[in-house]
């Protein structure tokens, strides 16, 4: 069985179209031998919608009196806060066209034997019936999507088709088709509507044998041999010249094209693996079978290969969006955009654990070109120096523009810290420290907050206010209140974060001191660590967003080795939460936040939900609800971090082997963990037995940890162990065993 997955016939829908992809160009393959369709996408293609120039509201001069409102128990004070502007979604994301190549079929191809498959090592999508075969590819050196056919006869149609679901019915449509003596170049160009803006597509045809003439939209190739099409999509103001942009492309042999792709795609999919030892018996099943069967190994295994193989592909000119770089409608949910509040976070999860820098660069390349709007943001809500992050943006805007009654997105102050975030553990992960554009970016932070915390509650401690937990509210109160949880926490960890990043900043030592000032957590009378710290608000338990577990996850601020306590009410604010209308994010949130608990039956009745949910379509990417329900890329590419999270978690100054197992995967192996202290590490484990590899690329003392039911076998029962002293270029060999327990 190849690293991918098969199926044994073509797909029928577009969501089950098997992906490609660079991070800017993506393809979605169908395997039709009677009509090869490939859909092209490019991450740059946005839907002009009158939201490009939108900036943010200009309320700052109103902000005190909603700060004076909501301190003096002004419940639905926010409401009022920048209403009666209109609501405005970001630019709509959406697929190009697609290549088509309709052929007439051979009587000896009916019913021989099909199968489409698609190599996760390679990026290499193809099918076969008989004599013909299809292989797509999208290329990390060339920068194209490139197709070969063989056996394409007797005959065969090929032209590019913008008719795709959704398509706005006064699209401007342009053609070009210009023959060549080794075959055709074919060009598309789109305008939208009411604008000035419009996107190319070009297509390079090269004709092994036959012939090949002009027919209808494209070109009609007769006796052929082989086919490969090479196609590029840019956007832009206008309309680009047709020669520039086919004299970019790449004509070359299929071969030589994929010899230069290969290397770097391979090098990036396989620094990481998971290795399910139960999964054996049901490797060869086709990804339609393993999801029959929610319980297999192999399921996981494969749904686990998939996760980074499709983030990876997403990633390059900027993350995942929610549909990560695909889709065959025009009619994204959710505009197709960037979701900051949950949803990109918990995507890109897995990036730095898993060796996916080209996910954090994407990442980064998207928070530092926004970072101006984010200023803009700051200044014009909150009359604030620094940044404030949007809850959706584009890919092109990062100004906030969306304000609904139950969804106040502009009062969102904790985005900056959380988006930031990942590109902090990355940094430590790698070199140990932020670079200088990070470093700035995170000063940026803490002089918003330097300005925005001013007020006080009645103790005398800083209020974050307004303020907002995305995308809960009180059960008591409107949306926008006082002291969300998840603002604390960021306000407190980019503060620090700053001053420790930073400490000759003159308000380095400011930041410190604002940080202490900020309020503890609230423990409710449940309990459970309450989603906001303000006396009287009511909590909303059934919901999908779990954001006043951030200092849980990914923080580690609440844990079970330094807060005990705290973490206890964590816990019980996990068990109380309702997974709402079963948005596969929230499940995979609750899995994050369990492991780092140390709860493995938790995680393992998340991860029930969605493999056992009918999320995933027979592309092994997912949908939004169950059933299959919105096309929609959170479960697939957060599923492998639930997976790390449960058997290895680090810190700068900590190491956590097997916290939180899940009882049906009672063997396996994980190799090429990446440690936020600078180690690579490969985790073998059976039973109750388990092995791990520490190869350090820098000295560090590291905190070992182990699950409940590990322990490492040269610790004396009932001390911890040692701290662990590692040094750069000595590997390290532990050796876990069943732990025993000396007390009831």
């Amino acid at each position: 069985m190849i690293d991918g997955t098969w199926e044994p016939g073509p797909a029928v829908r577009w969501e089950d179209a098997f992906l490609s992809g660079n991070g800017r160009h993506g393809a979605m393959v169908y395997g039709d031998p009677a009509d090869d369709r490939v859909i092209v996408n490019h991450h740059a293609l946005v839907r002009p919608n009158g939201s490009e120039g939108v900036r943010p509201p200009e309320l700052a001069d109103r902000l005190g009196r909603l700060q004076d409102a909501l301190l003096a128990g002004e419940v639905t004070a926010a409401e009022e806060f920048g209403a009666g502007r209109p609501l405005v979604w970001v630019q709509p994301f959406h697929p190009a066209f697609q290549t088509r190549i309709r052929r007439d079929r051979a009587p000896d191809e009916e019913g021989a034997g099909y199968r489409r498959e698609v190599d996760f090592g390679t990026g290499e999508v193809s099918a076969s019936q008989g004599a013909w075969r299809s292989r797509v590819f999208v290329s990390r050196a060339d920068d194209v999507v490139v197709q070969h056919v063989t056996g394409p006869g007797p005959d065969a149609d090929v032209w590019l088709d913008h008719l795709l679901p959704g398509a706005p019915a006064r699209l401007a449509v342009g053609r070009s088709t210009v023959l060549a003596a080794d075959g055709a170049r074919l060009a598309l160009r789109v305008g939208y509507p009411d604008s000035e803006r419009a996107y190319t597509g070009v297509t390079v045809v090269r004709v092994d044998g036959g012939t090949v003439s002009v027919a209808g939209d494209g070109v009609r190739v007769v006796g052929a041999r082989a086919l490969t099409l090479t196609t590029r999509v840019h956007r832009g103001a206008g309309s680009s010249g047709f020669g520039t942009l086919w004299s970019g492309l790449p004509d070359e042999e299929y071969a030589a094209l994929l010899a230069r792709h290969r290397p770097p795609h391979r090098a990036a999919y396989g620094r990481a693996s998971l290795t399910l030892r139960d999964a054996a018996g049901e490797r060869e099943l086709p990804g339609s079978e393993l999801l029959r069967r929610p319980e297999s190994p192999a399921l996981l295994e494969r749904l686990f290969a998939a996760g980074r193989y499709h983030l990876l592909s997403a990633s390059g000119s900027l993350p995942p969006r929610l549909t990560g770089l695909w889709t065959g409608d025009w009619d994204t949910a959710w505009s197709g955009a960037f979701t900051t509040n949950a949803n990109l976070n918990l995507q890109i999860s897995s990036a730095a654990a898993t060796a996916l820098p080209e996910v954090t660069e994407a990442h980064a390349a998207l928070v530092h070109g926004q970072l101006d709007h984010w200023r803009d943001n700051a200044r014009a809500i909150f009359g604030a120096r620094g940044i404030v992050a949007p809850s959706h943006t584009d890919g092109e805007s990062g100004h906030t523009r969306h304000f609904q009654r139950a969804y106040p997105l502009h009062l969102w102050t904790a985005g900056a810290d959380w988006l930031l975030q990942p590109l902090v553990e990355h940094a430590e992960v790698t070199s140990g420290t932020p670079d200088r554009r990070l470093t700035g970016a995170l000063v940026d932070v803490a002089l918003f907050y330097e300005d925005f915390l001013t007020r006080e509650d009645p103790e005398g401690r800083v209020a974050v206010v307004p303020s907002y937990s995305p995308e809960n509210r009180p059960a008591n109160a409107s949306w926008g209140t006082v002291n969300a949880t998840m603002d604390i926490a960021a306000a407190r960890h980019a503060l620090t974060t700053a001053a420790a990043h930073a400490p000759d900043h003159p308000s380095a030592a400011h930041w410190r001191a604002l940080a202490a000032r900020l309020p503890g957590y609230l423990v409710n009378e449940d309990g459970a660590l309450a989603e906001w710290a303000w006396p009287g608000l009511e909590e909303t338990y059934d919901h999908r967003h779990l954001s006043h577990l951030y200092p849980v996850w990914p923080l580690d601020e609440i844990n079970p080795y330094d807060t005990p306590g705290e973490a206890a009410a964590a816990h019980r604010a996990l068990e109380l939460r309702g997974a709402e209308n079963d948005s596969a994010h929230g499940h995979l949130h609750h899995a994050l936040i369990a492991a780092r608990l140390r709860d493995p039956a938790r995680v393992a009745r998340a991860l029930e939900a969605v493999l056992g949910g009918d999320f995933f379509h027979d592309s092994l990417m997912s949908a939004h609800y169950p059933t299959r329900d919105v096309y929609n890329a959170d479960a697939a590419h957060t599923l492998p971090s639930a997976v790390v999270e449960s058997l290895v978690q680090s810190t700068p100054g900590r190491l956590v082997l097997l916290p939180a197992l899940p009882a049906r995967y009672p063997s396996g192996e994980l190799r090429g963990v990446r440690t936020r202290f600078g180690a690579a590490l490969d985790l073998s484990w059976s039973g109750t037995e388990a092995t791990a590899v520490l190869r350090p690329t820098r000295d560090a003392l590291v905190d070992l940890r182990t699950g409940d039911a590990f322990a490492l076998t040269e610790t004396r029962p009932g001390r911890p162990p040692a701290p662990l002293k590692l040094t750069a270029g000595v590997d390290r060999v532990l050796t876990l065993g069943p732990r025993r327990h000396t007390g009831p």
